[in-house]
């Protein structure tokens, strides 16, 4: 299964350790999964983490340099129209999934519950460690 995770499921992986998170990483590269990162997310998440715990860069780069994971490169224009979501900034992450092939797409942001695609099924941390995890 191909998965795919957004920034903040990262983030919390490395930044709050919050177990869900941590398990949703672990057990795909662990499983017999493949994780998939966007270049959209990565730069997103280094945005993030120089701004609001610059101290914590350092902690990243090196989580992300022993993490085993595809890049699924972001255009700089995705191709309008595929999905409706309320936050354009979100329409690149999981346009990401879709172009990457990914069966699965991790996400906390509440933006992504309302939108219908048939792929990649659409998961929060809890839901992915419950239902596929497990």
């Amino acid at each position: 299964m191909r998965v795919m995770i957004d920034t903040n499921v990262l983030l919390s992986a490395v930044i709050f350790q919050s177990s869900n998170a941590v398990d949703v990483l672990t057990g795909t590269i662990q499983g017999p999964h493949e994780l998939l990162l966007s270049t959209f997310t990565i730069e997103e998440a280094r945005a993030v983490v120089s701004r609001k715990w610059p101290s914590r860069v350092d902690a990243l780069e090196q989580y992300m340099l022993q993490l085993s994971f595809e890049t699924v490169v972001t255009p700089l224009i995705p191709h309008p129209g595929l999905f409706e979501i309320r936050d354009p900034n979100d329409y690149p992450v999981l346009y990401s999934a879709i172009i990457g092939a990914a069966d699965v797409f991790v996400t906390g942001d509440k933006d992504f519950t309302d939108v219908d695609i048939e792929t990649p099924l659409i998961m929060t941390p809890a839901e992915f460690v419950r239902f596929v995890l497990h």
